[in-house]
């Protein structure tokens, strides 16, 4: 059995892993060294533990360690290098699913738990430093910049190849030369400036045109004496900057060159003295009562982080109507206040409100002027005088700034103080990118958990506790919008006989949840209108029309469809949207509403019925040309219904990559089509995705789509489509294996296309009657079938079909050792599979040409025929069919060089374990297969041991009886390897 979590991850000091990149990189186990191998697997290595954002995908792992050139057989190289990876760091006993590499979802994670990186340790001294400097104790923080120096062993990541290497390289000796200037900064406000003096003369000379350093240098000169030496540094920065720049010195270091020159010691040297204010008692605008506040630690957290003390510090808060920005802002800003001595002021500036006017930058300088004890302010009215009174005002003070509703960034950039050390806190449902923020807060709505936690804070916790499910679906209900829960939660504390249930019963539709959703004064609805009422008109018609998409996600194509206009335009219209914070945009290219926006959007659809109809149709023909386009059996196989003629399409690949990206939403798109009365649609959709589906096992989806679509079957048109969705489900069942319930759906799907005369649904069903004869040991019985289908495929044109069939007959004859007549069946299938030029049908005819050259004993004629099957899976990225070609090409290699062959399998073996055991029905018999292929080339190379445990863990596993051949051929291994 594989190790438990806690055995593989280690349980004490002693397991802890340790990886160093500060220098040549370094890894150990504890105490023990560990070898990392080659520098290519080491860069390998590093892009999986200093990437922090979760899995790196098999693209982005090439592109790291190769760049611009990388292996020919691209991402199957990369298993071999994880494979070595694991084998050095894992602890004895570590199986795949307890490595400290994960593999799944097209790329892999390293574990981070129990990982000690020097780099980790080195952020944690310059934090310490930064802190200890920014509050004046310059000793602690030398210790500390010097402690963080001292990791350095030399060059990070010493001699690694590759894009992702080379940029943390250059990133981490930037960070080595700014602790530097941090450490020499101390040692010169400490009075130690003749300890840097040497330093600096070196770093100056390696960065000549650094003038913050020149500056620190000047400094350090000056407090030696060495005024003289001081100035002719700069004099030579100035003309080197005018030689090879053509600019003049920076105003900060042109004011170092003034305080030398007039030696202003307070200055150069830190001892400036207090500044001077007004006495004035600090002031604090902040509203008493902010509200209870759930889910947002994290956000807190960002928001209070101490901030520099020698600028003005400028953080934006965006998000949705009612996701809490205002609460979550005031909730910092109380955290906050005690560090800024000289007042937090706040000003709503009212962007959205109903009843107020939005207030222009004038009304709110006169009024913070005003907070301030300006006693001349009032008289001013130019935007222009006002703001230099503003900024003289606060020039010499640290305060605390809360800039709450903001419209744009207009509104916001007269009112920034300007005194160093204070901070602005800015919400906003716009992103306000012209605003050089140092922090920027989309605010979502909450998680799950932090929803129902607020709901318990407002209805009371033993009423909540008392319908835990109730309060779940109404957290759901709500979307987790702050503003709809706090409704919710005044809704049931102003009606104690009303229960959670009850009020989940009157939000069930979305008319219904948009009415509930309103308090007083307080409405969902109403705060969505007002963020509506402000778009120009061309995004309030994307707004309403995207409302009508039946997936969660859409992307510009989608949008372009149903817009009607060109993809660039449809991204405009989408990315506007985005900055409204009315859309959200969870990936690059993916843009999804909230489920109480969309429910807005699409009440307000309603006002305009006339968009409904033209959008709708071509959102569904986008559909139904992709599906068809993708699909191995081309747009030829689909003889019925609207070709794709004009679709935004590069190629098959494009539009396979398009479905990907709706994953488990497709079959809503059928739902949805269905119930908008679009039977036709709902079928040609269903049977354009179902190779889709088939080739990336998503079973479970395409068996939901074909159900749907064959409930309203009876009202299409097309009277192909009753025939054509039960051989689709029938398909289903044979990848499957459910052999029993695919002869079903095949034999009705035959006798409607006979009633029908639909001659190509009669070949496709013949066709997977005789697949099912076979897969259940008659190929015999299968024959007549096939040769049937064939010459009704052919009689059609079906070129796909006519291949696929052609492969089946080759199949059987092979089975029952015809092997000429096999041969001559795959020679001819392979040639309709170039007619169709798909890869699935060519890499499955290349490889049942390869499987009768290696029962032949014919090798290297396999070996070629397996490596150009591998050649079209890749590209379509089928793990399993990859896996599958693997274990078949090492086998074939087996005579030739056992090395290679070992490691095909090996990589064959890391392949499948990306595979999902749910979601892959034939998950065990490939393990199996691959196992029992592995113990036959260790036996080979006499590693009998090696060979016996291989056949043990193919028969250990879960059901192996089931699978009689691979069983059998693994107790025959077995053996063989115990007599041996």
């Amino acid at each position: 059995m594989r190790g438990s979590q806690g055995t593989a991850m280690g349980g004490g000091a002693s397991e802890r892993l340790h990886i160093e990149v500060l220098g040549p990189v370094s890894v150990r186990r504890g105490t023990t060294s560990l070898d990392a191998g080659p520098v290519r697997r080491q860069a390998v290595l590093v892009a999986l533990v200093l990437r922090r954002s979760g899995p790196v995908s098999y693209e982005q792992l090439l592109d790291d360690v190769w760049g611009t050139h990388p292996p020919e057989s691209g991402h199957r190289v990369l298993p071999s290098y994880v494979f070595a990876l694991r084998k050095a760091l894992d602890p004895q006993g570590a199986g795949p699913r307890t490595s400290v590499i994960r593999g799944g979802g097209g790329g892999y994670r390293f574990v981070l738990a129990n990982l000690e990186l020097d780099t980790a340790e080195l952020e944690a001294h310059t934090q310490a430093a930064r802190r200890a400097k920014d509050a004046g104790d310059l000793a602690t923080a030398t210790d500390r910049f010097t402690a963080a120096l001292a990791l350095f062993r030399g060059e990070p990541l010493a001699g690694l190849p590759g894009p992702f290497a080379q940029g943390e390289r250059q990133l981490l000796t930037e960070r080595r030369g700014v602790l530097q200037a941090g450490r020499l900064e101390c040692l010169v406000g400490l009075g130690r400036a003749g300890d840097a003096l040497d330093e600096l003369a070196m770093l100056t000379a390696a960065d000549p045109l650094n003038e913050p350093l020149l500056g620190l240098r000047m400094r350090a000169l000056y407090a030696v004496e060495r005024q003289d030496e001081a100035l002719k540094a700069f004099v030579a920065m100035r003309v080197r900057l005018a030689d090879e720049l053509g600019v003049d010195p920076g105003k900060q270091l042109q004011r170092v060159h003034e305080a030398v020159l007039r030696r202003d010691d307070a200055f150069l040297l830190g001892s400036a003295p207090t500044r001077s204010a007004r006495p004035r008692r600090p002031v604090n605008d902040l509203p008493g009562s902010v509200g209870h506040i759930d889910g947002r630690t994290h956000e807190l957290n960002l928001l209070t982080t101490p901030a520099p003390s020698d600028t003005v510090s400028l953080t934006t808060v965006d998000g949705t109507a009612g996701v809490g920005k205002t609460t979550l802002v005031l909730h910092a800003a109380r955290q906050l206040r005690t560090d800024y001595p000289d007042g937090c002021l706040y000003a709503d500036l009212r962007a959205h409100s109903e009843e107020q006017q939005s207030l222009t930058p004038q009304r709110v300088l006169h009024r913070l002027l005003r907070s301030l004890g300006e006693p001349n302010s009032e008289a001013l009215s130019d935007l222009d005088e006002l703001t230099a009174a503003w900024r003289t005002a606060t020039s010499s003070l640290r305060l605390l700034l809360v800039l709450d509703d903001v419209a744009n960034a207009r509104q916001a950039a007269p009112l920034l103080p300007a005194g160093p050390g204070s901070r602005v806190l800015i919400t906003s449902r716009r992103r306000l990118v012209e605003l050089d923020a140092d922090l920027r807060i989309t605010l979502e709505p909450l998680e799950a958990g932090g929803a129902v936690s607020l709901l318990r804070h407002l209805v009371g916790e033993e009423r909540a506790d008392s319908e835990p499910e109730a309060m779940g679906e109404l957290a759901r209900l709500c979307d987790g919008l702050p503003l709809a829960l706090r409704i919710v939660g005044a809704r049931l504390q102003t009606r104690p006989t009303w229960t959670p249930a009850f009020l989940v019963e009157r939000m069930a539709g979305d008319e219904d949840r948009l009415a509930e959703l309103s308090a007083g004064d307080r409405s969902v609805e109403a705060a969505f209108r007002l963020s509506y009422d402000q778009l120009p008109q061309q995004l309030q018609h994307g707004f309403r029309v995207l409302g009508l998409t039946p997936t969660t996600e859409v992307d510009k194509l989608a949008s372009a469809a149903m817009l009607g206009c060109p993809p660039a335009e449809a991204e405009n219209v989408l990315e506007g949207l985005v900055d409204v914070s009315l859309l959200q945009q969870p990936a690059p290219g993916r843009y999804r509403f909230h489920d109480l926006v969309r429910a807005h959007a699409r009440r307000l659809a309603r006002t305009t019925p006339e968009e409904h109809s033209p959008a709708r149709t071509a959102l569904l023909r986008l559909y139904l040309d992709a599906g068809r386009l993708a699909s191995d059996w081309g747009p030829g196989g689909f003889p019925t219904g609207p070709q794709p003629v004009g679709a935004p399409f590069s190629d098959w690949q494009h539009a396979e990559r398009w479905l990907d990206a709706a994953g488990t939403e497709l079959p809503d798109v059928v739902t949805h089509a269905a119930e908008l009365g679009e039977a036709d649609h709902a079928c040609w959709i269903a049977e354009a995705l179902t190779d889709c589906f088939l080739r990336r096992g998503h079973y479970h989806e395409c068996r939901t789509t074909l159900g749907t679509a064959l409930a309203c079957a009876g009202e299409a048109t097309d009277r192909r489509m009753p025939p054509a969705l039960r051989s689709s489900m029938g398909m289903i069942d044979l990848y499957q294996g459910r052999l029993t319930e695919g002869h079903t759906w095949f034999t009705t799907a035959l006798e409607i296309s006979r009633q029908n005369g639909e001659t190509r649904e009669e070949a496709r069903a013949l066709a997977g009657l005789g697949a099912v004869a076979f897969n259940l040991g008659r190929g015999e019985d299968a024959i007549p079938q096939l040769t049937t289908a064939l010459n009704l495929s052919e009689r059609v044109g079906d070129s796909w079909l006519t291949g696929m069939t052609l492969s089946l007959l080759g199949s059987v004859h092979h089975h029952h050792g015809r092997i000429e007549t096999a041969l001559d069946c795959f020679g001819l299938a392979y040639t309709y599979a170039e007619t169709s030029g798909r890869p699935n049908l060519l890499s499955q005819t290349l490889y049942c040409i390869g499987d009768v050259h290696l029962s032949q004993g014919r090798h290297r004629e396999a070996y070629g025929m397996f490596r150009r099957a591998l050649d079209q899976v890749a590209q379509n990225a089928h793990t399993f069919q990859q896996a599958f070609l693997l274990a078949r090409l090492g086998t074939a290699q087996e005579t030739t060089d056992l090395d290679s062959a070992l490691s095909l399998h090996h990589e064959a073996l890391a392949l499948h374990e990306q595979l999902d055991p749910l979601k892959e029905p034939h998950y065990d018999r490939l393990e199996m297969d691959i196992r029992c292929r592995l113990g036959q080339t260790y036996a080979t190379a006499g590693l009998l041991h090696e060979g016996r445990e291989q056949y043990l863990a193919a028969l250990a596993i879960p059901g192996a009886e089931t699978h009689t051949f691979e069983y059998a051929r693994a107790e025959a291994g077995l053996a063989t390897c115990q007599t041996a």
